[in-house]
């Protein structure tokens, strides 16, 4: 803790007594940083120094009305290793707090910036205990009108309950809650009794593991309940899920995917699983897909519970989402890191270590191309824009740490920790992150704790890696310097520039690819200068192509030749290797956004590829860029004049696909793109159960979807279509959702325009999902013009969206604000915002700024 010993009277005259804490100590005054808003990382520090063993005694009194307030006790044990004033972070108003006591003796109740002082002169060194009666704040608790959940990450455990909000002062947690008699409750620890009466029940939990408040978590309501055990692991899976045979049709798999990940995980990091339980509760209209509160994991119930329609990737998505979640209960939870500013640490490890448990499972899946597709093309979405963050930010107040999530930290975060794996090998990756472990149980770790301990495991320099990789925005630009001489290389070499201008150097392991007509020549190169020649390839014959990156390992924007452009634009689906097809779509889409592929040439070789394309997740890859060039970067006349021919290759690839998933996920793509009046009556004919289509079963879900894209492209009847729809819907948190987005799928523009005017009311942004759903549908492309209005209004609206909103709420407000527009208006409006914001928050720029660079690409590029 920072300390200053000062005499009584300079401290008298110098520290004002409204904001310096003061304790008298015999002579001397012993003073504390004021609390400020937030949770600044100057409190934090001098907290985390001063206070240890921390023990939270809680239980809340949960009415059955969520109008009414939730009560609550808590008693905090802690000990001081000096005596000192108390800071407790608890942001709600003072009025909130009955009453307060330290060691017995009444606190006056004193509110500053958020948090509760509790005087020096009512402690001591030692241990202490303090009593707190309170109301508790609603925002994390997430009410609905039969069921609540609490969502503290990453500093909000302090708007529901006074306590410790940072992640580096770990307590352990001992509830109650008393609920409604038909509710049930899960939370971190096991129940370990109950008691009923008068329409109401009490549940008490064990005490849990030392843990950070953003891990602390509890849910109760109207939960249905799952029970099953592997190896002798019993399992609780929690959920509103109406249709049972949506539940049997998933439940094993979810159990069965969560032990496979435990045993992987326990072999892998040779430590038991460390918490006493491990639940999961899956919620109708959870913000993330998941959160790892330690033995009681929170899913998005959709993301878990998949339809007969589930694709490939669904389906591998749910798999890596269960293991990326069960990965934490190890890194994030077991150690945790130090300071927000590494909370990419955790999920690095949790990103890395999934795609490892996920390949024994699908042992038919090409891995290095799933985790090529997976990661690569998300990352380069962020790091090719003027926001691009680096994956470890600075963060002086906790407030802002929402920020600092995104796909840098999800998806380049692994690709770096790949590269990391190679310089070392992995087992000395792995004996290192055993080390980790074990050294920092249940304690906190830096990302320069980890670091250090790998750097005596290898002779490289990591500390000079991590500092471009880690702690720089950004990607390099790689170029080909190919020369010849009488038909023959003299020379080939890549060249690496920093487009930031910072003269930075990636050093990285690449694989060129020369393609020759019998296949092609892999040659790998140490990429670790400006400029380095390819080795081995002089007097070879010239190539048609060179492809720096050929087996996804690389990172960068991989500028291609003409020679090498015009082969792929010809040839691309006949390249044989999947691996190498993949890489080479990712560097086109890249191409096309730099202004080399013209977006309608790319446009056609994606329609000529897909009935030879075989591999169901470059066929994935492909759909989905083909809704985005179609919607966003094709002028209305390509676009019209294209309709017919992509609704027949669609159509014709829901007749040819091998699989279930891949007849799925053609039929997914033909929904949302298609516009003339014979495939909108195809798909209403689907909808309304007249046209089956084979080995595709549908269900409420897809129904719900489809009379969706139906009222969007205002078909004929579409208000009915919605009332229709709405009122076959059987489970209630569906329907719910389906009543808050149906303004925003009217035809009418003053219906969607009053929707759009209520989110400005904090309340009806309650829940994101749905929130975002809306934004998406009334600046759908087809009303896109209409819908320019409410990009300015929208963006001032995102500093409160930061303010109120959970942590990918101002990224996905954002997306759902700006994703579908492409006119030059638009961008400029996105533009003008920016340029007369000059004090703007710089996270919110970021976001901005990264939301907004397919826009602005698209108006350039098609320019009306």
């Amino acid at each position: 803790m920072s300390r200053k010993w000062l005499v009584v009277a300079v401290a008298a005259l110098c520290v004002p007594a409204a904001w310096w804490l003061v304790q008298r100590m015999g002579s001397r005054i012993l003073t504390v940083t004021p609390p400020t808003e937030g949770i600044s990382r100057t409190l934090a520090t001098e907290r985390a120094s001063n206070i240890s063993a921390v023990r939270y005694t809680l239980a809340l009194n949960i009415p059955p009305r969520k109008e009414e307030h939730i009560r609550g006790t808590l008693g905090v044990r802690l000990r001081l290793a000096e005596r000192a004033p108390v800071i407790l972070d608890f942001a709600q108003p003072a009025e909130r707090v009955s009453s307060i006591q330290a060691n017995g003796r009444p606190v006056p109740v004193r509110s500053e910036h958020g948090h509760l002082v509790i005087p020096g002169d009512l402690v001591t060194s030692g241990e202490n205990v303090i009593d707190i009666a309170f109301i508790a704040g609603d925002a994390p608790l997430n009410r609905d009108d039969e069921y609540l959940y609490s969502l503290f990450v990453p500093a909000r455990a302090s708007q529901a309950f006074p306590c410790f909000d940072q992640p580096d002062i770990k307590g352990s947690l001992s509830l109650t809650l008393q609920v409604p008699s038909t509710w049930t409750a899960v939370s971190n620890a096991p129940e370990i009794g109950r008691d009923s009466a008068a329409e109401r029940t009490t549940i008490r939990f064990g005490q849990t593991q030392a843990l950070p408040t953003y891990l602390f978590g509890f849910a109760a309501g109207r939960f249905s309940v799952e029970r099953g055990e592997r190896n002798g692991r019993a399992f609780h899976i929690y959920h509103r899920e109406s249709d049972p045979a949506r539940v049997a049709a998933n439940r094993e798999a979810i159990l069965d995917l969560h032990q496979q990940a435990l045993e992987w995980l326990e072999s892998y990091t040779d430590r038991k699983y460390p918490f006493d339980k491990l639940d999961f509760v899956l919620l109708p209209a959870f913000q993330f897909g998941g959160m790892e509160h330690a033995g009681a994991i929170y899913y998005n119930a959709p993301a878990l519970f998949l339809d007969e329609t589930a694709t490939q990737s669904q389906r591998l998505g749910r798999a890596s989402l269960i293991a990326h979640e069960t990965a934490h209960m190890w890194f994030g939870d077991l150690v945790t890191m130090k300071w927000f500013d590494d909370v990419w640490l955790k999920e690095v490890f949790a990103n890395f270590m999934a795609a490892k448990i996920v390949d024994p499972t699908f042992p038919n899946i090409n891995h290095d191309l799933r985790f090529f597709l997976q990661h690569y093309p998300a990352a380069y979405e962020v790091d090719r824009t003027a926001g691009a963050n680096p994956i470890r930010q600075n963060l002086d107040n906790l407030r802002e740490a929402g920020g600092l999530y995104g796909p840098i930290i999800y998806q380049k975060a692994p690709i770096v920790m790949r590269q990391l794996e190679q310089m070392l090998g992995p087992d000395e990756l792995r004996d290192g992150l055993r080390e980790y472990l074990t050294r920092f149980a249940f304690a906190n770790a830096t990302w320069t704790d980890l670091i250090e301990m790998l750097d005596r495991r290898t002779s490289e320099d990591l500390a000079a890696w991590s500092r471009v990789w880690v702690d720089e925005p950004g990607r390099p630009t790689i170029d080909t310097v190919l020369e010849s001489r009488n038909g023959k290389i003299s020379r080939l070499a890549l060249s690496q520039s920093d487009p930031r201008g910072r003269s930075l150097v990636w050093n990285q392991t690449l694989q060129v690819a020369l393609g020759y007509d019998h296949g092609a020549r892999i040659t790998t190169l140490k990429m670790n200068g400006a400029s380095v020649d390819v080795p081995r390839v002089g007097d070879l014959p010239l190539p048609h192509y060179v492809l720096p990156n050929s087996e996804g390992i690389g990172y960068g924007l991989f500028k291609l030749d003409d020679t090498s452009r015009q082969f792929f634009l010809a040839h691309l689906p006949a390249i044989g290797d999947s691996l190498t097809r993949g890489t080479v779509w990712v560097t086109l889409w890249d191409d096309m956004l730099e202004g080399g592929t013209t977006p309608r040439r790319l446009f056609d070789l994606m329609l000529a590829a897909l009935p030879e394309e075989h591999e169901e997740l470059t066929a994935e890859r492909i759909l989905g860029y083909v809704r985005t060039s179609f919607w966003r970067f094709l002028t209305d006349a390509e676009r019209t004049s294209v309709a017919v021919r992509l609704e027949q290759v669609l159509r014709a690839g829901m007749k040819q696909a091998a699989t279930t998933s891949l007849k799925s996920a053609y039929f997914g793509a033909f929904r949302q793109i298609v516009t003339t009046p014979e495939g909108l009556a195809y798909l209403e004919r689907v909808w309304r159960r007249r046209e089956p289509i084979p080995e595709l079963t549908f269900a409420e879900n897809d129904y719900i979807d489809m009379a969706q894209e139906l009222a969007l492209r205002d078909v004929k009847g579409s208000a009915g279509i919605l009332d229709e729809q709405h009122r076959n819907i059987t489970n209630p948190d569906r329907k719910a959702r389906f009543a808050f987005v149906m303004p925003a799928l009217s035809s009418d523009v003053a219906a969607r325009d009053a929707f759009f005017a209520s989110l400005a009311k904090v309340d009806n942004r309650a829940r994101e999902r749905w929130v975002v759903d809306g934004l998406a549908f009334i600046s759908h492309p087809l009303r896109r013009h209409h819908a320019e209005r409410y990009i300015q209004p929208g963006l001032e609206l995102l500093s409160d969206i930061q303010r109120t909103g959970d942590i990918f709420f101002p990224l996905n407000w954002t997306g759902g604000l700006l994703a579908a527009h492409n006119s030059p208006a638009a961008a400029q409006t996105v533009k003008g915002f920016l340029d007369t914001q000059k004090n703007y928050p710089p996270r919110l720029r970021q976001v901005i700024e990264q939301q907004a660079d397919q826009l602005f690409r698209a108006a350039r590029l098609v320019g009306s």
